[in-house]
Protein backbone atom coordinates (compact mmCIF):
# COMPACT_ATOMS: atom_id res chain seq x y z
CA UNK A 1 0.00 0.00 0.00
CA UNK A 2 2.78 2.62 0.78
CA UNK A 3 4.50 1.71 -2.58
CA UNK A 4 0.94 2.85 -4.19
CA UNK A 5 0.99 5.82 -2.50
CA UNK A 6 4.62 7.00 -3.60
CA UNK A 7 3.81 6.05 -6.80
CA UNK A 8 0.35 8.54 -6.81
CA UNK A 9 2.42 11.30 -5.24
CA UNK A 10 4.78 11.45 -7.35
CA UNK A 11 2.37 11.04 -10.39
CA UNK A 12 0.69 14.04 -9.16
CA UNK A 13 3.41 15.91 -8.44
CA UNK A 14 4.42 15.26 -11.88
CA UNK A 15 1.79 16.91 -13.48
CA UNK A 16 2.48 20.44 -11.29
CA UNK A 17 4.76 22.59 -12.64
CA UNK A 18 7.11 24.98 -10.09
CA UNK A 19 7.50 28.32 -11.18
CA UNK A 20 9.52 31.21 -10.11
CA UNK A 21 7.79 34.39 -9.16
CA UNK A 22 9.12 36.06 -12.11
CA UNK A 23 7.35 33.17 -14.28
CA UNK A 24 4.19 33.45 -12.07
CA UNK A 25 3.80 37.08 -12.62
CA UNK A 26 4.28 36.42 -16.40
CA UNK A 27 1.60 33.61 -16.82
CA UNK A 28 -0.51 36.36 -14.70
CA UNK A 29 -0.01 39.19 -16.79
CA UNK A 30 -1.13 37.75 -19.61
CA UNK A 31 -4.58 36.54 -18.19
CA UNK A 32 -3.51 32.71 -18.75
CA UNK A 33 -4.20 31.85 -15.12
CA UNK A 34 -6.19 31.95 -12.13
CA UNK A 35 -4.13 32.90 -8.84
CA UNK A 36 -5.52 30.89 -5.77
CA UNK A 37 -4.37 31.83 -2.29
CA UNK A 38 -4.15 28.97 0.15
CA UNK A 39 -3.45 30.82 3.31
CA UNK A 40 -6.01 31.87 6.18
CA UNK A 41 -8.21 35.09 5.75
CA UNK A 42 -5.65 36.61 8.59
CA UNK A 43 -2.13 35.77 6.56
CA UNK A 44 -4.45 37.31 3.27
CA UNK A 45 -5.14 40.60 5.02
CA UNK A 46 -1.44 41.37 5.41
CA UNK A 47 -0.89 41.21 2.00
CA UNK A 48 -1.93 38.76 -1.29
CA UNK A 49 -0.68 38.75 -5.16
CA UNK A 50 -3.10 41.39 -6.92
CA UNK A 51 -6.42 39.62 -8.31
CA UNK A 52 -5.66 36.65 -6.13
CA UNK A 53 -8.91 35.02 -5.02
CA UNK A 54 -8.38 33.14 -1.18
CA UNK A 55 -9.44 29.39 -1.03
CA UNK A 56 -8.25 28.49 2.47
CA UNK A 57 -6.60 24.65 1.63
CA UNK A 58 -8.96 23.33 4.44
CA UNK A 59 -11.95 24.54 2.45
CA UNK A 60 -10.56 23.25 -0.45
CA UNK A 61 -9.63 20.09 0.66
CA UNK A 62 -13.53 19.92 2.05
CA UNK A 63 -15.19 21.15 -1.14
CA UNK A 64 -12.37 21.13 -4.28
CA UNK A 65 -14.98 20.58 -7.58
CA UNK A 66 -16.88 23.67 -6.04
CA UNK A 67 -13.73 25.57 -5.47
CA UNK A 68 -11.63 24.60 -8.74
CA UNK A 69 -13.74 26.51 -11.23
CA UNK A 70 -11.04 26.36 -14.36
CA UNK A 71 -8.22 24.66 -15.18
CA UNK A 72 -5.18 27.41 -15.24
CA UNK A 73 -4.24 27.52 -12.12
CA UNK A 74 -1.43 29.35 -9.53
CA UNK A 75 -1.31 28.21 -6.28
CA UNK A 76 0.15 30.32 -3.32
CA UNK A 77 0.74 30.73 -0.02
CA UNK A 78 3.29 31.99 2.20
CA UNK A 79 5.91 29.60 1.90
CA UNK A 80 5.08 26.95 -1.00
CA UNK A 81 4.34 23.76 0.97
CA UNK A 82 0.42 24.32 1.69
CA UNK A 83 0.66 25.38 -1.99
CA UNK A 84 1.93 22.18 -3.43
CA UNK A 85 -0.75 20.33 -0.84
CA UNK A 86 -3.32 22.14 -3.01
CA UNK A 87 -2.07 21.82 -6.54
CA UNK A 88 -1.84 17.88 -5.83
CA UNK A 89 -5.61 18.17 -5.02
CA UNK A 90 -5.94 19.93 -8.06
CA UNK A 91 -4.13 17.37 -10.17
CA UNK A 92 -6.53 14.73 -8.86
CA UNK A 93 -9.32 16.56 -9.59
CA UNK A 94 -7.80 16.38 -12.95
CA UNK A 95 -7.13 19.55 -13.22
CA UNK A 96 -4.24 19.51 -16.28
CA UNK A 97 -2.50 23.54 -15.91
CA UNK A 98 -1.49 23.19 -12.11
CA UNK A 99 1.86 25.75 -11.01
CA UNK A 100 2.87 26.49 -7.72
CA UNK A 101 4.42 29.23 -6.68
CA UNK A 102 7.89 28.32 -5.42
CA UNK A 103 8.54 29.87 -2.33
CA UNK A 104 5.64 31.78 -2.01
CA UNK A 105 4.79 34.89 -1.08
CA UNK A 106 7.70 34.97 0.73
CA UNK A 107 10.07 34.66 -2.66
CA UNK A 108 6.99 36.69 -4.24
CA UNK A 109 8.23 40.07 -1.92
CA UNK A 110 11.99 39.09 -2.32
CA UNK A 111 12.03 39.23 -5.85
CA UNK A 112 10.52 42.64 -5.24
CA UNK A 113 6.99 42.01 -6.39
CA UNK A 114 4.17 44.42 -5.28
CA UNK A 115 1.75 42.48 -2.78
CA UNK A 116 -1.64 44.23 -1.73
CA UNK A 117 -3.27 44.69 0.88
CA UNK A 118 -6.74 45.38 0.81
CA UNK A 119 -9.11 44.06 2.88
CA UNK A 120 -11.31 42.38 0.76
CA UNK A 121 -11.65 38.35 0.85
CA UNK A 122 -13.47 36.82 -2.41
CA UNK A 123 -13.67 33.01 -1.60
Amino acid sequence: MGLRVTRASVMLDSMIAALTPQQAQDLIARGEVEVVDVRDPAEWCDGHIDGARLVPLDQLRSNPKTELKRDGVVFVCAAGVRSQTAARIAAAQGLSRIYNLNGGTRAWVKAGLPLVNDISVAV
